[in-house]
């Protein structure tokens, strides 16, 4: 595993906080794109889901082999309540939770990044795979953050 990805991955800790900075519980609740989730929802939906990243990635490095569980994003965001927790104290998680699980993946020898385990729905996924594929988990969600700001004349 190349560091650069774990260097992006740690980077991107600080993405989230920012994105949602200066916005109004307004602004964080509106739906500039008609069935489309909130910036709120976003930003509950990738806490969510860097947690359970992470879970996976501690789970891969400790156990041999582990069960990795699959979720319902749309399940957690009707009855989590995504709509009405607080966006800033997510994005602080996930903040705070980014560089907690960097600090960890930075201190793996190489040869850890090809430990894996079984996904329920997705089959063998090693260590490696799911630092790029959070990596790009963000970069997927925050073009639909930027451009919810963008409509609401909030660009970044």
């Amino acid at each position: 595993m190349e560091k650069t990805i774990i260097d992006e991955y740690v980077r991107q800790a600080s993405v989230l906080p920012a994105a949602i900075k200066a916005l109004t519980p307004s602004e964080l609740n509106a739906h500039p794109v008609p069935n489309t989730w909130s910036i709120r929802q976003i930003v509950m939906h990738l806490m969510d889901s860097d947690l359970i990243a992470s879970d996976r990635m501690k789970r891969i490095i400790a156990e041999d082999n582990p069960t990795l569980i699959g979720f319902d994003e749309s399940a957690f965001a009707a009855r989590l309540f995504y709509d009405q927790l607080d966006a800033v104290m997510a994005a602080d998680v996930f903040a705070k939770n980014r560089l907690l699980t960097g600090d960890i993946l930075y201190r793996l020898p190489v040869e850890a990044f090809s430990r894996a385990g079984t996904h329920n729905q997705r089959g063998r996924v090693t260590l490696g795979d799911l630092v790029k594929m959070y990596v790009q988990h963000l970069d997927h969600h925050m073009k639909f953050l930027k451009h919810k700001r963008q409509l609401l004349g909030k660009p970044i």
